[in-house]
């Protein structure tokens, strides 16, 4: 115990736990929106350039990070939000991950029959009620997919947090797992590890938690296409 009192102590661990914490916050909820709105378009609606706009999106899976790194670096210097967990959030977004979000939950709704939309426009649903009403609420397993990823790439992202943050009290938890050093740089392996542990804790429990939907929704994800 007297580790983890160390590491609450004598470094910002608590300031920085709370930074992860809340671009988690932000970040889940908002992928979760956008995934399942886009997924629904691709998946159930017509459109002009429908097909085209789904390959531009699967294409920023395959985009590498540190390709696009200096001109977003260099666009968020301009707008005055570097060291803050602006550009951090909005680019685990906006990121491979969030186009693999879009991408499952599009799977998903291919395999809903369509005869619910039928139902729902008899009812007197528009296209945002059949939505909300019908297919959202069937789409729990995909949704807690959805979650875990956002949660994993929001939780452990240290590229984007190494590139943005100087600030050590603004700093997310992947950046704090490395500040637990002594004055000639050697590591403080019993702190780095007490830290450790808290950091694998929540996503530890998160997953055990939805493990089953997970699963089920992956194994749905490859039945349509």
């Amino acid at each position: 115990m007297t580790n983890f009192a160390r590491v609450f102590g004598d470094y910002p661990f608590a300031r920085q736990y709370l930074n992860s914490l809340l671009t988690v916050a932000i970040t889940v909820p908002v992928t979760l929106i956008l995934s399942a709105t886009a997924g629904y378009a691709f998946a159930r609606l017509r459109f002009p350039g429908r097909n085209l706009a789904f390959v531009f999106t699967l294409a920023a899976m395959m985009i590498p990070a540190e390709l696009t790194a200096i001109p977003q670096f260099i666009a968020f210097r301009a707008l005055q939000l570097s060291n803050s967990l602006v550009p951090i959030i909005l680019l685990q977004v906006f990121s491979a991950t969030g186009a693999l979000c879009v991408f499952l939950m599009r799977q998903h709704f291919i395999t809903l029959p369509r005869e619910l939309d039928e139902a729902g426009r008899i009812d007197g649903l528009g296209t945002l009620g059949v939505f909300w009403y019908i297919t959202l609420p069937l789409s729990r397993p995909a949704l807690a997919t959805v979650t875990i990823f956002a949660v994993l790439n929001s939780w452990n992202d240290y590229f984007n947090p190494l590139i943005y943050l100087n600030d050590e009290a603004r700093m997310t938890l992947p950046l704090a797992l490395q500040r637990f050093t002594d004055p000639l740089g050697g590591t403080y392996w019993n702190l780095t590890l007490a830290a450790s542990v808290l950091v694998a804790l929540p996503v530890l429990l998160a997953f055990l938690m939805a493990q089953r939907t997970f699963i089920e929704s992956l194994a749905a994800s490859g039945t349509k296409g």
